[in-house]
């Protein structure tokens, strides 16, 4: 199933980074979260959208239906509509993933988890994301949690590689050495 998913958001990532549709990657990407958690939400819609006894204009009359409400773009109520046509709507959650990675592959931009024993202020948040981009040569989105656990310091996941710069970690590994 991943050559697909991987199909459907190369695809997609084609439609929103071609320069004549004009489309905010970013924009794009909000509203097919939206649609995304409108099928979580909602059984009843996910449950017509993906029966193959309902006919496909009456699927996409309600899906119109849907976007318009939203207020999703065209490219994203006919990225919609083709997943349900080809019956891959319950690939959708693993193909906005899919999505995601490509257009941030596109534009330069890594995903950055970081980890940190406490709030961290803007000048903090700023400095942290500056060392990453010098770390990563990628831009650099972070989404920031707290983990108390962690003592001090952060823990910083781009993509499958962890640095670990936290106390917890590096008591960690002085406990490594002492065992060896």
């Amino acid at each position: 199933m991943a050559s697909v998913v991987g199909t459907y958001a190369r695809a997609f990532a084609d439609v929103v980074m071609k320069a004549s549709n004009q489309l905010d990657p970013a924009r794009a990407l909000e509203e097919l979260h939206s649609v995304d958690a409108l099928l979580k939400e909602s059984d009843q819609l996910r449950r017509v959208l993906e029966n193959p006894s309902i006919p496909g204009d009456r699927k996409r009359a309600v899906l119109d239906a849907v976007t318009a409400r939203l207020g999703a773009t065209r490219q994203v109520r006919n990225f919609v509509a083709v997943l349900t046509d080809n019956r891959r709507l319950p690939l959708f959650s693993e193909i906005l993933k899919q999505v995601e990675q490509e257009l941030n592959d596109r534009q330069g931009f890594a995903e950055a988890q970081v980890s940190t024993a406490r709030l961290l202020g803007d000048p903090e948040k700023q400095m942290l994301e500056a060392e990453i981009t010098r770390m990563t040569g990628k831009k650099v989105r972070a989404r920031y949690e707290q983990d108390a656990s962690l003592l001090g310091g952060a823990v910083v996941q781009v993509g499958s590689t962890i640095y670990d710069g936290s106390v917890k970690g590096q008591l960690e590994k002085i406990r490594e050495q002492l065992v060896s």
